[in-house]
């Protein structure tokens, strides 16, 4: 659980970052952001004050709220006439995070506190998000480790013959076994996934996800992931799965192999591994995401494969790394246009990947937690091809 020390370093990091832009508090709504700060992931609305104590207003359970947060000011979500008792004349500024919050809920707040201005905190909160405390780098760590236990399984049951959908039945059962929450939170707009991918020819498939891959999936209205295609001999068996554990994400991806592989797709991922080794030694404090992400492409066009690069032609994703923590999709992002350093503690997920539409996807991920010596890899087990 987490304690009234480790909530109270991120309040604190949040209310430097008011305090910088001249903002009197902040008014949390969305529910994971609920939980960073407060321990509980209760239908709660989270007051943090510039300075001072936060003030946590539940809806329910308020019983649950305060066996789990460490926070001291924990009371029942007032009524319309008494919410706005609990701000001072000298609160003007209030921080939201528009990134996530419904216009509804937007509105609803400034009715509660009239003359009051509503000010984006989106790239704040995600940035003190982005930096993981000793005890978040500790809960990623086991994630990574149970995440891997799972992987190293795949010789037993992976077999010619079965469908898609059936490896990652079988997967999913030992994930979930292991104590998965399955859970996958993200915080962009329209985009869903469900536990991970396994995938054989049907990973070389268009798709919304914003991502390298996509997956058929099983239905115009679930368009990604496993599908009913047989897996065959002598092709690759793509497995991308995100383990969750006490609301801790890592992400990961391995190849499996029944029977022998295309040279092409052979020389392909060992480039993935170039890129991947590049990249874990440049996670350093200071290194920009942008030219992180160009030098990544740079070497995928030198060793001629920058057209199958992170996805379908056409439809390249334009990143190579995502953060990741209580959500898929945090910052810091090796993107295009993502022009900030690194900080030691950002945790993000490195897949360079390789598309090819007739052959399959091949390519590499893990988990990385940025440091002075660079990347320290949280999934840490071979990389290499696994071949059965």
């Amino acid at each position: 659980m987490v304690t009234y020390t480790e909530a109270m370093q991120r309040v604190a990091a949040m209310q430097g970052q008011l305090q910088a832009k001249g903002i009197d508090g902040a008014l949390f709504i969305f529910p994971i952001d609920v939980y960073y700060f407060s321990g509980t992931r209760q239908n709660s609305t989270l007051w943090i004050p510039a300075a001072g104590e936060p003030v946590l207003m539940v809806r329910k359970s308020l019983a649950r709220a305060r066996l789990e947060s460490p926070l001291t000011d924990i009371r029942p979500f007032p009524s319309s006439k008494e919410f706005p008792a609990l701000f001072h004349e000298g609160v003007a500024k209030i921080g939201f995070t528009f990134d996530v919050a419904p216009v509804q809920q937007l509105n609803y707040y400034t009715k509660l506190l009239p003359g009051r201005e509503f000010v984006d905190i989106s790239a704040a909160n995600r940035e003190v998000r982005s930096v993981k405390t000793a005890f978040e780098l500790d809960q990623l760590r086991f994630s990574g480790a149970t995440l891997c236990s799972v992987f190293k399984q795949v010789p037993q049951f992976l077999k010619a013959g079965m469908r898609e959908l059936d490896l990652a039945a079988e997967f999913e059962h030992r994930l979930r076994t292991a104590g998965n929450e399955g859970y996958i939170r993200m915080r962009a707009f329209n985009q869903e996934l469900f536990m991970g991918l396994a995938l054989s020819s049907g990973a070389a498939s268009y798709g919304f996800f914003d991502g390298a891959v996509t997956g058929r999936g099983l239905s115009n209205a679930s368009p990604q992931g496993s599908s009913t295609q047989i897996i065959n001999r002598n092709e690759p068996v793509f497995m991308d799965y995100t383990g969750v554990f006490n609301g801790y994400i890592t992400d990961m991806t391995r190849i499996f192999v029944i029977g022998e592989l295309d040279p092409e797709l052979q020389r392909a991922f060992d480039l993935s591994l170039v890129i991947q080794n590049h990249l874990q030694n440049a996670l350093k404090p200071g290194a920009i995401c942008e030219e992180l992400f160009q030098q990544a492409v740079e070497i995928a066009e030198k060793g001629g494969l920058g057209a199958h690069f992170m996805g379908m032609p056409g439809e390249q994703a334009r990143f190579v790394g995502h953060g990741v923590g209580l959500e898929l999709d945090e910052f810091p992002v090796l993107a295009q246009g993502f022009k900030v350093p690194l900080q030691a503690g950002q945790t993000i997920a490195i897949e360079p990947k390789f598309v090819f539409p007739d052959k399959g996807v091949i390519g590499i991920e893990n988990t990385f937690a940025v440091s002075h010596s660079g990347g320290e890899k949280i999934t840490d087990i071979d990389d290499r091809i696994v071949f059965i």
